[in-house]
């Protein structure tokens, strides 16, 4: 099963870490990638290898793709994500528009798992820790499930 590792590092800091080692930071004040904004490129990420596996298969000879994408937050805490805008810039020489179109949409609404999972239910589990304590029960007090 496939995840992420977060560990907090310092103020608002945390390391982020996949199961190949590659590390991310986040910071929501701005020092790294804010998470919103690595959910964003994240989504981005995941459509734009779909694209471009779609726009080989069409024989679509394209240069350089790119996509700008805008968040609208709610203006109340906690500031959920209401609206996202991706604008795709794909560049190339006889690019036939309709196959570049079917391949933003498919890739955005078929095959980016990112995309689907923004829908997804999100189950979680807390375990709280008293350092000094030993043995196999200790910090299991406090543990509750919730999702949303």
């Amino acid at each position: 099963m496939a995840g992420v590792k977060a560990k907090w590092i310092g103020g608002t800091q945390f390391l982020a870490s996949d199961e190949f080692g590659h590390e991310v930071v986040t910071d929501s004040e701005g020092q790294a990638f804010k998470p919103a904004e690595l959910l964003l490129a994240a989504l981005v990420g995941c459509a734009g290898v779909d694209v471009v596996r779609i726009l080989e298969k069409k024989r679509q000879k394209f240069s350089a793709i790119e996509a700008q994408v805008t968040k609208h937050n709610a203006p109340d805490p906690p500031w959920t994500i209401e609206k996202i805008e991706v604008e795709w810039v794909v560049r190339g020489r006889n690019l036939k528009e309709k196959a570049v179109r079917d391949a933003v949409h498919l890739a955005e609404e078929k095959y980016c798992s990112v995309a689907a999972s923004l829908k997804s239910e999100l189950v979680t589990t807390v375990r709280v820790v008293q350092e000094g304590e030993e043995g196999p029960a200790a910090g299991v007090e406090g543990s509750e499930k919730g999702s949303r």
